[in-house]
């Protein structure tokens, strides 16, 4: 089943975050038990050479991709739809104007302005027929607006209102950010999490998709309970890191130092 598909159903989507551009790594993420990948453009090692061999890579492994890409580019959020990518997640999304010409650039008419040319999607897809391809983009392409500042939340309902806009994927870190004016960076913070809990159940209202980045696996059933279905739930960087710290630790016992 497509990844719009089963997530418009409400089913949950657990995936890990890459950061890191290394190919043979992300064939074996793309093989693991996670639900989808994000290949990351924006904080992340891709760039735009980069995620198309990284895309085709996932879909290889018929596994779901995502991309996240950097602040206010729509032409990229096209670019790596014609790659291959299942949906796009666009940051700091502030406003209805903004969600409007991002998912003007996702969708294709008459949703959006998006313009026709997925040479590689159409492989990667194993599509012989461009035009049911093309009756099929729309729905199943997901643009995912990242609500991430106190003026994004002030404008929860028009971006939420925006036609061709599929969802809002929560980016818990700079909201902490600016939800306390830059004073600190802390996603658990208490008065944080009933505003993020707010977000969901607007989410849920519209009928759209909910997603969020969890850096603490603890914290998934807490984020699930309130309704969102797109979850992060590790990155290749953090599985990194836990990996050589357990393994370095193991060693040390065993040799005593």
């Amino acid at each position: 089943m497509p990844l719009a598909d089963a997530l418009k159903r409400g089913e949950t989507n657990l995936t890990l975050w890459s950061f890191l551009h290394a190919k043979q790594p992300l064939e074996i993420f793309a093989r693991s038990g996670v639900d989808s990948i994000v290949l990351d453009s924006q904080h992340g090692a891709y760039g735009e050479s980069d995620l198309v061999d990284s895309i085709g890579v996932c879909k290889s492994a018929q596994k779901p991709v995502l991309v996240r890409v950097p602040v206010d580019r729509p032409d990229l959020a096209s670019r790596v739809l014609d790659f291959g990518a299942d949906g796009v997640i666009a940051p700091m999304i502030n406003s209805a104007a903004q969600a409007r010409v991002f998912a003007a650039a996702v969708k294709y008419p008459p949703l959006g302005e998006r313009s026709w040319g997925p040479v590689r999607d159409l492989v990667l897809s194993r599509s012989s027929n461009p035009n049911s391809y093309f009756e099929s983009r729309n729905a199943q392409t997901l643009a995912l607006a990242m609500v991430e500042t106190r003026e994004a939340v002030g404008n929860i309902d028009e971006i939420l209102a925006v036609e061709g806009l599929d969802g809002i994927f929560v980016g818990p870190a700079d909201l902490s950010i600016s939800w306390t004016e830059g004073a600190l960076m802390e996603p658990a913070t208490e008065e944080l999490q009933d505003v993020i809990a707010t977000i969901a159940e607007k989410i849920v209202a519209a009928g759209k998709i909910a997603g969020i980045y969890v850096t603490e696996t603890r914290d998934i059933g807490r984020y699930h309970a309130m309704g969102y279905r797109l979850i992060t739930c590790t990155s290749d960087s953090l599985l990194l890191q836990a990996g050589i710290k357990s393994f370095v630790g193991a060693a040390r016992d065993q040799v005593g130092r």
